[in-house]
C-alpha cells in the first residue's frame, strides 16, 4: 500500500507557475503508474498526466499538453507537477493518485487508481 500527500498548491495570476508535489510512502513507489487528476465542484473527476513507474513514459490531456510536466524521483518517493502558462480554467483540487497495474487504455480513468492524496487547491486568478 502507498501513502500520497500532495503540496505546493496555492494562489497564482494568469500566466504564471507552479510546482506540486507528491511524496509517497510504502514500498512499491517505485513499481506504481503515477497520475494526476483534478477536479471542480460539481465535475467528475479529470485526468490531467501520467508517468510511468521508471519515470521513461508520460501522458498528458490535451488541455495541459505543453503547459505540464510531469517528473519523479523513485529515490526520494517523490512524483511532481510542473504547472506553467497557467489558466484560469485550470483552478480545481488537483490529486496525485497511483496504482500498480493499468493498461495504458484505461489510465484516464480514475476508479482505476487504488491509492490517492487529499487533494491541494490550485486557484489561477484572471
Amino acid at each position: 500500500q502507498v501513502q500520497l500527500v500532495e503540496s505546493g498548491g496555492g494562489l497564482v495570476q494568469a500566466g504564471g507557475s507552479l510546482r506540486l508535489s507528491c511524496a509517497a510512502s510504502g514500498r512499491t513507489f517505485s513499481t506504481s503508474f503515477m497520475a494526476w487528476f483534478r477536479q471542480t465542484v460539481g465535475k467528475e473527476r479529470e485526468f490531467v498526466g501520467a508517468i510511468s513507474s521508471n519515470g521513461v513514459g508520460t501522458s498528458y490531456a490535451d488541455s495541459v499538453k505543453g503547459r505540464f510536466t510531469i517528473s519523479r524521483d523513485n529515490a526520494k518517493n517523490t512524483v511532481a507537477l510542473q504547472m506553467n502558462s497557467l489558466k484560469p480554467e485550470d483552478t480545481a483540487v488537483y490529486y496525485c493518485a497511483g496504482t500498480s497495474e493499468i493498461t495504458i487504455e484505461r489510465m484516464w480513468f480514475h476508479d482505476e487508481y487504488e491509492y490517492w492524496g487529499q487533494g491541494t487547491q490550485v486557484t489561477v486568478s484572471s
